[in-house]
């Protein structure tokens, strides 16, 4: 793993600067000036003590090229100081001004089709253009000369949500990069005709300057899926380098004060590989947004369980949640009663020491005026700013018990994760075009609370040798090294649960040949101890056919389940296919779930896609340590040994908790039991107890 920053936490104003940060983006430039100080009235009143400030300001600081204004952000960060509010100030690249466009819209983006991507949006600039960043980091230096001995800036914010709108670019700036970033890997033409597999549909290039991106090439034409993989990787690489770009001008200039830039995590959003990206930056933060339904709560602990993961263990910062509804989804649901603190006290619960929201004002116009906000388009005289009082509140009172630094125990099991899997997941040349490596992660991570056994989401990329059980499900990218670490894990007396489509092919999408999965030129086949031949793949597409297959211990599988025909002597056939519907496959009685010893630990195979349900039964089966299935307990950690257990109620009937010992800190939601230790959870709630050791 590349070398990492070091941890450095950005300081409030308070007494000694700590304290549970807590605000959110403010956009004052939005409203007339004399709403400042009643916007600082209001914060006062929530216990605000931080903002994210000038994200999208760039036209404001500079309206004209070379001319920068900053007496209206200074009278602004001023009267924030002064109230005690510390700012996190953004570098104002996410969206250049019109006039940037109107000299030079040669920086604009270019889809695939060579469409130009117009302004008027988030990031329409080209990574990968000179002139675009000139005049980027002329403004970061601009601001950190003007803002470097500032008290009351004490981080600074770089750019914002990377990779939202110009992720994939296919102007000629792009291309040209992208042949560098390909010779700077593979050194020569031949090691690159040789990853990509060039001898298929007559590929082979001579050269480096014959490179192409991978642009749209007919209605049902299919990409080269090692290319389309590398352009996933430099897209990731080019905005990292322009990240490191911006972060490094002004720390030529402002070097004493943290970096960070907002992660986008979510079960519907994790595109960019942040393992790599938690190394570039001074402390880890994310961009949080709820999946409606009843996923929410299990969404937002597995996405902050990777988020812990991702700043090693050392407390995170949520940059951006929503208060209710946001206005850019298919549908756009509020939060229920409860589920504005529920939710950021489970971010706290999961290693978040910074709570803050997307924006402290709900815009009157834009794109996002229908986006809540901290303040809503209603007023104080709310439900929605009564309930932001209320977890201001209660943040506060966490950060006087001491909480702030605390960092998360962690769980015995490991979920791994791999941006790459989850690229290659999204080609359209696999067997089945469902698969979703990162959705898979989230099943795992359900399924096994729903037995009521916690895990951790770890980087593939990372160590995960502490753990007693490590799970890799679709994790359909395994390079040599990665099987060969998997391989020792279970060597050592580990427990490794192998997914179905996992390990099928290598870091440049060539198949592992012997049969499946072929990871580790079959190490992977012989660690696990089975051999399959064949994917059976379902589908409600399939009209008339039967669209899932029974197992004996009760599962079922619905998309895909590997014809194994060798089995080891050794091995333990956990569970076989079953039924009508399996023999018609000719998979009746073929094993779908296997045991393996190896070393000295074990190797579980699951051979087929299972739900919620299925991996429960499993866990169980398995022998995994569990418990109250409708509670997740946490549990953070100080330096000097006192612990902060956090219980959250999953479910919407009431669950009771017995035997609590500890100073009751938080209570939302929670009522005495009958007895002494005893509490009632509510839906929605959330309760904090402090122990001394």
């Amino acid at each position: 793993m590349a070398a990492r920053r070091s941890f450095t936490w950005p300081a409030l104003l308070t007494s000694d600067g700590r304290g549970i940060a807590f605000g959110g983006d403010y956009n004052p430039d939005q409203w007339s000036d004399d709403m400042v100080d009643e916007d600082i009235r209001l914060m006062h009143k929530a216990h605000v003590n931080t903002v994210a400030l000038a994200i999208f300001s760039w036209d404001k600081i500079e309206p004209r090229e070379g001319e920068f204004t900053f007496d209206w952000l200074d009278q602004i960060i001023g009267k924030l100081g002064e109230a005690g509010i510390a700012v996190d100030l953004a570098s104002a690249t996410a969206s250049a001004p019109m006039w940037l466009y109107a000299k030079h819209p040669e920086v604009l983006p270019q889809d695939k089709y060579g469409h130009t991507v117009h302004p008027g949006s988030r990031q329409s600039w080209q990574p990968t253009s000179p002139v675009f960043k000139e005049y980027a980091l002329t403004l970061c230096r601009k601001l950190a000369e003007h803002y470097k001995n500032n008290p009351y800036v004490t981080a600074w914010h770089m750019g914002n949500e990377y990779g939202w709108n110009n992720r994939y670019d296919y102007s000629d700036n792009a291309l040209n990069a992208f042949r560098a970033w390909c010779e700077a890997k593979y050194g020569g033409i031949e090691a690159l005709n040789a990853a990509w597999g060039t001898a298929f549909w007559s590929q082979h290039v001579n050269d480096f300057s014959e490179v192409l991106l991978p642009r749209h090439m007919g209605g049902d034409a299919m990409v080269n899926p090692a290319q389309q993989l590398d352009y996933e990787r430099f897209g990731n690489d080019m905005l990292l380098d322009f990240y490191k770009a911006e972060r490094d001008a002004i720390a030529e200039i402002c070097p004493d004060k943290p970096f960070t830039t907002n992660f986008m995590v979510s079960t519907d959003q994790c595109c960019m590989d942040y393992a790599k990206w938690a190394n570039e930056v001074d402390f880890v933060s994310n961009d949080h947004y709820f999946h409606e339904g009843e996923s929410h709560l299990d969404e937002l602990l597995c996405s902050d369980a990777l988020m812990d993961s991702l700043s090693l263990g050392k407390p995170w910062y949520v940059m951006e949640h929503s208060t209710s509804a946001v206005q850019w989804k298919p549908l756009n649901t509020r939060k229920r009663h409860g589920e504005l603190m529920r939710d950021a006290l489970a971010h706290v619960a999961m290693g978040a020491d910074a709570i803050n929201f997307f924006q402290w004002r709900q815009s009157a116009s834009g794109a996002e005026a229908f986006h809540s906000a901290m303040v809503p388009h209603a007023g104080e005289d709310s439900k929605i700013f009564r309930g932001v009082c209320e977890l201001g509140e209660a943040l506060h009172t966490l950060s006087e018990a001491g909480l702030q630094g605390a960092e998360l125990e962690h769980a015995d099991t490991a979920i791994l994760f791999s941006a790459e899997s989850e690229w290659a997941t999204r080609s359209q040349t696999l067997p089945s075009m469902q698969l979703d490596h990162w959705h898979d992660v989230r099943d795992w991570y359900r399924g096994l609370l729903d037995a009521g056994h916690r895990a951790d989401v770890v980087p593939l990329a990372y160590d995960w040798s502490g753990y007693r059980t490590i799970i890799l499900p679709t994790m359909l990218i395994l390079s040599d090294q990665d099987a060969q670490r998997i391989a020792d894990f279970a060597q050592a007396g580990g427990t490794v649960i192998v997914g179905y489509a996992t390990g099928i092919i290598d870091e440049n999408f060539r198949v592992g040949l012997g049969g499946y999965p072929g990871a580790g030129q079959g190490l992977l086949r012989d660690m696990l101890g089975v051999r399959s031949e064949e994917f059976n793949i379902l589908g409600r597409e399939a009209e008339g056919e039967s669209h899932e297959i029974q197992l004996t211990n009760g599962s079922v599988s619905r998309l895909w389940q590997n014809d194994v025909t060798s089995l080891a002597s050794d091995a333990t056939v956990i569970a076989a296919y079953v039924g009508a519907e399996a023999a018609d496959w000719e998979l009746d009685g073929v094993p779908a779930i296997t045991s393996h010893p190896y070393g000295a630990g074990t190797a579980i195979y699951v051979g087929c896609d299972m739900d919620r349900q299925g991996i429960a039964l499993l866990a169980g089966a398995l022998g995994f340590k569990t418990g109250d299935p409708r509670i997740v307990h946490t549990v953070r950690r100080t330096a000097d040994g006192t612990g902060f257990d956090c219980y959250l109620n999953r479910g919407k009937q009431p669950a009771t908790l017995s035997n609590i010992d500890g100073e009751l800190i938080i209570a939302y939601r929670c009522g005495s039991g009958s007895v002494s230790g005893e509490y009632v959870l509510q839906s929605n709630s959330i309760l904090i107890t402090k122990r001394v050791e």
